[in-house]
């Protein structure tokens, strides 16, 4: 299985893809999708989306695992997050890719076990599960692969090799 992990942003989009072969990951790509501070903010969407759409063209992934939005304080940088996250989204339903939602603390759990698990515990269980010489930069790569493989490691088939878990568009 293929999956396409996404951390989304504004400034900097995580994106990693793995493969998923018995209870093993192997990294097919990561990097990032930067936009530059004072671009409007519809052309840095716009990055955003056909970047994403490359991304599945080029990869053809199977799902597409997204960590949930969370934020505290800064309701303008929130809206613009969650519009990017918005046309990767659109991207992944327009190019029939099944999308997943998982919160930080799924994630953590999926890799380290613990919920609550600070960002270097996160970001060399990354490296390990995936035989990685060092660990992916920027952070927001990292994550997106920690997002990949959660998905891994929460998909279910049943009998008849149906997915099921997520939440799917």
């Amino acid at each position: 299985m293929r999956i396409l992990g996404i951390d989304p942003g504004i400034a900097i989009v995580g994106t990693g893809i793995v493969d998923k072969v018995g209870n093993s990951y192997n990294p097919v790509y990561y990097d990032s999708i930067i936009t530059k501070a004072h671009t409007p903010l519809e052309e840095r969407i716009e990055l955003v989306y056909n970047k994403t759409v490359e991304l599945i063209h080029t990869y053809k992934p199977d799902a597409m695992a997204v960590e949930e939005l969370f934020f505290n304080n800064n309701a303008k940088t929130a809206f613009a997050v969650g519009q990017a996250r918005g046309v990767i989204l659109l991207a992944a339903k327009q190019n029939g890719v099944p999308f997943y939602e998982y919160t930080p603390l799924q994630v953590k759990q999926a890799l380290t076990g613990y919920g609550r698990a600070d960002k270097k515990q996160m970001q060399q269980m990354v490296k390990s599960f995936l035989g990685l010489s060092e660990v992916p930069k920027p952070d927001d790569t990292a994550d997106a692969l920690a997002i990949a493989i959660c998905h891994g490691n929460s998909v279910r088939f049943n009998n008849i090799g149906k997915m099921i878990g997520g939440i799917s568009l």
